[in-house]
């Protein structure tokens, strides 16, 4: 709190570095995952929710969605899509480009009551033992934010879980992880992540 002050509350370190990177993924379809080797098979991760919201355009509109917004509309169409709620998350990997957007999308995401993300916060249910675990991989705070790449980088921590290949940052027995992200724009992407059943 002593550092320089960027937009109260947040000071320099609680804002994430913008960086270089890049992230990939391969997206394939039932039939062709039949195809691949067992190992492949074992390694593949099933994407049960895939939803993008964005700002609507209207001519001469003033008035258009937020990320608050945008984030509790694409969260409740992703669990609905793949069929569970918040209290299924075994890990989430929220877009946390700054230290109280972790807090604002606790609440956008119904990982806690409406109102609640400070209490939920002190409780511990986001720590690596706590009934939520958010952002185990130190989040955009710790690994830079490669604008582009996010999402994916996202999408990609929560795979390592699932197919148990974490190393220290494990959570153990993760089957269900849900990655978001938000973007300039305003934009919002919720995937639902669930372990390979092969």
């Amino acid at each position: 709190m002593n550092d320089v002050m960027i937009a109260y509350p947040n000071t320099r370190p609680m804002c994430s570095a913008n960086c270089d990177g890049a992230a990939a993924a391969i997206v394939c379809n039932g039939e062709t995952l039949k195809s691949l080797s067992l190992a492949q098979r074992r390694r593949a991760v099933k994407v049960s929710a895939s939803v993008l919201t964005t700002d609507p355009y209207e001519e001469g509109c003033q008035v258009l969605p937020n990320v608050n917004t945008l984030t509790r509309k694409a969260a409740v169409s992703a669990y609905e899509q793949a069929g569970v709620g918040p209290g299924d998350l075994d890990l989430v990997e929220l877009h946390d480009c700054f230290a109280t957007a972790e807090l604002v999308h606790y609440d956008n995401l119904m990982l806690c009551e409406e109102g609640g993300a400070a209490d939920f916060f002190n409780s511990g249910a986001t720590w690596r033992d706590g009934s939520t675990p958010v952002n185990v991989s130190g989040g955009l705070q710790s690994k830079g934010h490669p604008i582009a790449a996010t999402g994916i980088a996202n999408i990609w921590e929560i795979c390592h879980h699932l197919r148990g290949e974490a190393g220290d940052r494990q959570i153990e027995n993760a089957r269900v992880g849900l990655a978001h992200v938000i973007g300039l724009g305003s934009a919002c992407g919720v995937h639902i992540l669930e372990r390979s059943a092969a």
